[in-house]
């Protein structure tokens, strides 16, 4: 293709500059410039690096600037890949260069240029489903996926140390089924700790070396070796974190996301993308099986199956509970303060430690300290709630104000006892181990820190004292656990507080024995909250259904598109005054949330908040990227743009 043209996507993440432009291609590069390459051109006068998505024959190229350089031929940017970067940076008003950068690991040339080794084929292929095959629906999940079908299911995991719970081994079997269909996986996991057991389970089933690991804390070396593996196709299974689920696996059959509500999928970085929306976006364009797993259930995957889109893969309640640790709340009434459940462990806790230490290990979870907790009465300790929303006030230095809707329209009263002065609980978490071993004496009492997660706990009687998901695992299971201030973990500033506590203590759940073998879990706290009922009755799905609805009358995600612009109060105005919002649109603000995290203290960092419904969703993510690629064009102040926010802080 001599004197053809290559479209290059430039990195210059400037909203009015996200698109390709067009280069004249040298016969001097014209086999090494492929699509995917690495290039370098000439942009406003300085050398850029770029990606090269597509070759074509350009009536014009003699008018057009030629590439520079080809930095690497080795495609890097499949075109799958390329085109799903673009669905994401249109999804979350970003551009594809920010995307990119995640999607494509930097490069490292000496791994690049080394000879690689063949590398083992998968084992294992033909072994019985042990896992899935325990669900009503299972075996003909797997079926469907092994005759190169595309099913999408979202599956409640039974929180229990037994096969039925064993999420890595079902992923590991769905894996197989994938594979048998001539296709390759794609199996996503939060975090380093997950990804070491679903790898241990992969080698076992599959054999060593026969896929790859794509994870930030294998190095630059190994991450750009595992990613060269997937691009060349020299496997077919990828396991990873986070920026895997932008994996260049060629055929893709199946995408698999274990726990999506846990944080670690939320992208830090602009544009703020999901793992799980990414997944789900990849999945439509590739006409992939999905499979989103966890012991919960989160309210963007219950609109899913509201609508049809997904189908659950899981077990009647009661079937749960026969299967999982016996749950219950504390017969007695708990008092007010939150600060007194710290300090105070009701009778019923004791009872529990004590009979669950002479069966092994007994987990008893407290709340993580650095929690922002909400606001609360001081006379009647009643959490302070917005006036809009019903979202917990915070107060960041400018009085009580929501974090969602900004400051209230009238001064606050408790609506329990009609006080007006407001104070934050406090948290003792080292007072809590202090107690715990003052009334046990002789038992010895662990407090693993967040590097000794990974290590099991033996068998032998001992209190371990954990903080929500920093909980490590028990060879047998734990024989019981405490779980400690359920009120104070639902009494913090988060519009999924809730779903994010009743996951957290699934997860707790997951670690106990199942009843049959005395497992039991102790919930300290208001035995009325919706959460703590959900919990009792091991009923996630029922908990996610109300909370999608809640969330549709608030007017919250994801029954609604929410946008939110932060900046300096006269960026965030402009944009404000600038925007041309769809009818059905809403706009909340601009209020003060806080000072800003750049130049001095004193300045303050304003949010504006829009809400529109799901139809115009498109069109007013549209409206906002127009007025930023303008304000990018003409050099004024950046602004930070969310799309559907995980938290606010």
């Amino acid at each position: 293709m001599e004197g053809s043209v290559a479209r290059v996507a430039v990195d210059i993440p400037l909203t009015h500059l996200d698109r390709p432009f067009d280069y004249r291609v040298p016969a001097a590069l014209a086999d090494q410039a492929v699509p995917g390459a690495r290039v370098k051109v000439r942009f406003a006068g300085r050398l850029r690096d770029g990606f090269v998505v597509e070759r074509s024959e350009g009536a014009d190229r003699d008018q057009l600037l030629e590439l520079a350089k080809v930095v690497s031929a080795e495609p890097v940017l499949s075109a799958p890949v390329a085109r799903l970067v673009r669905a994401v940076a249109d999804h979350y008003a970003g551009t594809f260069a920010d995307v990119v950068r995640t999607a494509v690991p930097p490069r490292h040339a000496a791994t690049e240029k080394a000879e690689t080794s063949p590398r083992p084929t998968a084992t294992g292929l033909d072994q019985a489903a042990v896992t899935l095959a325990g669900y009503p629906d299972g075996p003909a999940l797997l079926s469907a996926i092994a005759a190169g079908g595309r099913p999408r299911a979202a599956w409640t995991v039974v929180p229990a140390p037994t096969a039925v719970g064993d999420w890595a081994t079902g992923f590991a079997e769905a894996a197989a089924a994938t594979l048998n269909s001539g296709r390759g996986a794609l199996l996503l996991v939060p975090d380093a700790r997950h990804l070491d057991r679903l790898e241990a389970v992969c080698t076992a089933r599959f054999g060593a070396g026969s896929f790859a690991v794509l994870s930030a804390e294998a190095g630059p070396s190994a991450r750009y070796r595992a990613f060269l593996a997937a691009s060349r196709g020299q496997v077919r299974l990828v396991l990873g974190t986070r920026a895997a689920v932008f994996a260049p696996v060629s055929d893709l059959g199946l995408i698999a996301v274990w726990d999506d509500g846990n944080d670690s999928y939320a992208e830090a970085h602009a544009p703020y993308w999901h793992a799980r929306e990414v997944a789900a976006l990849r999945a439509h364009q590739e006409s992939t099986a999905l499979l989103l797993a966890a012991h919960g259930r989160t309210a963007e995957v219950q609109q899913l199956l509201s609508r049809g889109w997904l189908a659950a893969l899981e077990l009647p309640p009661q079937q749960m509970r026969r299967l999982a640790a016996a749950v219950r709340p504390t017969t007695g009434s708990t008092a007010r303060d939150p600060l007194a459940e710290v300090t105070r462990i009701p009778k019923d806790a004791f009872e529990v430690i004590r009979t669950g230490l002479t069966q092994g290990p007994v987990l008893v979870q407290v709340p993580r300290a650095g929690y922002l907790p909400v606001l609360v009465c001081s006379r009647c300790r009643e959490v302070a709630r917005c006036a809009r929303c019903g979202q917990g006030l915070r107060d960041l230095g400018h009085g009580p104000m929501c974090p969602w809707c900004g400051p209230g329209l009238t001064a606050w009263q408790c609506v329990e006892c009609g006080g007006r002065s407001l104070r934050n609980p406090v948290i003792g978490v080292q007072r809590t181990a202090e107690e715990l071993g003052r009334a046990f004496p002789g038992t010895t009492v662990l407090q693993p820190g967040a590097e000794q997660r990974s290590r099991a706990v033996s068998d032998r009687p001992a209190i371990v004292l954990a903080t929500p998901g920093g909980a490590p695992e028990a060879t047998a299971g734990f024989a019981a656990c405490i779980l400690l201030d359920a009120d104070l973990m639902l009494s913090r500033a988060d519009l999924r507080v809730g779903e994010e506590s009743l996951r957290r203590w699934l997860a707790v759940v997951a670690k106990v024995r199942p009843a049959e073998q005395g497992g039991t879990v102790l919930v300290v706290g208001n035995a009325a909250h919706r959460e703590v009922q959900a919990l009792v009755r091991l009923d996630p799905a029922g908990y996610a259904a109300a909370e999608l609805a809640e969330r549709e009358q608030a007017g919250f995600p994801p029954a609604v598109k929410m946008i939110t612009v932060e900046g300096a109060a006269a960026a965030v105005n402009e944009v404000a005054a600038a925007l041309a919002l769809p009818p059905a649109a809403t706009a909340l603000g601009p209020f003060v949330v806080g000072p800003t995290s750049t130049t001095t203290v004193t300045d303050e960092l304003y949010r504006l908040t829009l809400r529109g419904p799901l139809p115009v969703a498109a069109e007013l993510v549209s409206a906002v990227k127009t007025v930023l690629a303008a304000r990018t064009a003409r050099k004024e102040t950046a602004v930070r743009v969310r799309v559907d926010p995980q938290v606010l802080d």
